[in-house]
Formats: structure tokens, sequence, C-alpha cells
């Protein structure tokens, strides 16, 4: 027998093995996710910024776009949240963190036996209770591998309709010509980008030798957990996996605010992000600013 035959069968009688550990009733599992999404900062509206003020207000995004979010699942439902942190001492609780808040994913649940989704938002005040059914992705898997800590992963693409929200929503108008100028953070994504700009390539590595059809966000819908997702600007990759940890984490379903569908959510957001818009090309760069 060659090499290559006893990996692969190695690989497989611990693929056996583990699936036998994750029949387990009670099994749970902790997933920790680091996110990072990259900004360009040329398409930031405002009449004269200079690269000083570009630089603070980057510096002020960064801490807005950099978190860790924590997965706990079991075998058909997993709850996606931010890790609570204190907040450093004499740290600033502004009206910007206030709206940045307002366009951060709250607390995610999946049921992946029922197919829904069911998400905690609060936008500006407001509670909403987003439920809709899971996203159904047509994810093409490969044979590409490479290894994320001590596990084995896949390549696995998918063409996602990009509805989230982008601060690209502020750009500039159109002129009087009708033209806009040159969008500068388009992102490398399918060749259906071209005849659909709705549409974002989402690059995902998932390992078989966790056998839960979960993943960060709302992603799932592979033979295995998701670890590392690429999609558009946003980065989100797994740092460290707890299997049946000693003190069980609650997946408890949300069920507080307006009950919305995630279209209607997006829908209210879209009327709300044209309004700051409007208010931020009036107020020189400042959003809610006044013409003076």
């Amino acid at each position: 027998m060659n090499t290559n035959s006893i990996r692969l069968a190695t690989f497989v009688f611990l693929l056996l093995m583990t699936s036998m550990s994750f029949a387990q009733k009670d099994f749970q599992g902790k997933a920790y996710y680091q996110t990072k999404t990259t900004l360009d900062m040329s398409r930031f509206e405002g009449r004269q910024i200079s690269e000083d003020q570009k630089k603070r207000i980057s510096e002020r995004m960064k801490s807005m776009f950099e978190k860790t979010y924590i997965l706990t699942f079991n075998q058909i439902e997993s709850i996606y949240k931010e890790e609570e942190k204190l907040e450093a001492p004499g740290a600033r609780t502004g009206r910007w963190r206030g709206m940045m808040s307002s366009f951060t994913a709250g607390d995610q649940y999946k049921n992946v036996k029922e197919q829904t989704l069911l998400q905690d938002q609060e936008f500006f005040g407001k509670q909403f209770l987003i439920k809709d059914s899971l996203p159904q992705l047509k994810w093409v898997m490969g044979s590409e591998t490479k290894q994320i800590g001590k596990y084995t992963c896949f390549k696995a693409t998918a063409a996602k309709k990009n509805t989230d929200f982008d601060f690209n929503s502020f750009r500039r108008p159109p002129n009087r010509e009708g033209n806009t100028e040159k969008d500068s953070t388009q992102t490398k994504n399918l060749s259906t980008k071209e005849e659909n700009p709705n549409l974002v390539e989402v690059v995902v590595w998932y390992t078989p030798q966790i056998p839960i059809n979960q993943g960060p966000g709302e992603y799932w819908g592979l033979p295995g957990l998701i670890l590392e997702v690429n999609e558009g600007r946003t980065t989100i990759l797994c740092s460290k996996i707890i299997m049946n940890p000693e003190e069980k984490g609650v997946i408890k379903a949300p069920s507080k605010g307006k009950e919305v569908s995630k279209e209607a959510y997006h829908a209210i957001v879209k009327k709300k992000t044209e309004e700051m818009r409007e208010n931020f090309s009036r107020g020189g760069g400042r959003p809610g600013g006044r013409r003076r």
C-alpha cells in the first residue's frame, strides 16, 4: 500500500470515529471566529478629507469591523453571537459607535432541521426579529485542501446576492451627465458579477472532521463545519474550537422585537441609508450634518 493510500485510509478512519462521537445526543461544540473587513477610504464621502483624517477614521472603524464571534452548535441548532468584552477605561461610546452598531448583525440562530434563521437586531433604537428561511446557496465543492489548525479543510464556492450594508452606499450621487465616480471598491467576484452587480463570490473552507452542517453567520449547507469565509472585503477565520465543553452554552432562538422578513428588513435599512446619505452629503461628510 502506497503512502497516499495509507493517508486516505487514516483520514477515512478518523472521520468514522469522529462521526460516532458526534452522534451523542448531548453533543455540543464552540467555535471562535475572528472577523476582518477592509475599507477603501478613497470612497469615503467628504469635501476635503486629509490623509490624517482618513487615518483616524480608518482606525476608528477598524475596531468596529475586527471582532470575535462565538458559534455554539449541536447537531441541529446553532447560535452565533459577538463575544462580550469590557470597554477599555475612557473608551468613547458616542453617536458614531451607536450608528455603527445599527449596521452590525445581532445574534443569529440557525436550525438546519427546520431550515429557519432568526436574528435579533437593533436598528437605530428599534428592536427587530428577522425571521426567514435559511439561504440556499448552491455550493460548488472542490478537491483543493488546506490545513486550518489541526483540521483538514476543503474548498467550496458559491454566488451570493449582495444585500448587506456597505459604506459604498454613501457614494456621491450621479452628476449632471448621470454618471458616478468609478467604484474603486469592486471586488474580484464570479464572472457573473459583470452581468449581475448584485452577486458576490463566497469562498469557504470546511472540515469533514467536524461533520456538522453549520458555519459562522448565515453560512451552512456543507458536509462539515465551515472554518473560513471570504466574501468581498470580509474574512471570517476560526481561531479556536472547543468540543463538548464542560460548561454547556445556551442555544436559544431569539423571540423579542418586531417580526420582519429579511427582505423587509433590508428595505428598512436601504431607506434609512438613503436618508443618511442625503444628510451626509449636505453636511460635508458629517452623518446627520446640516447645511450651513
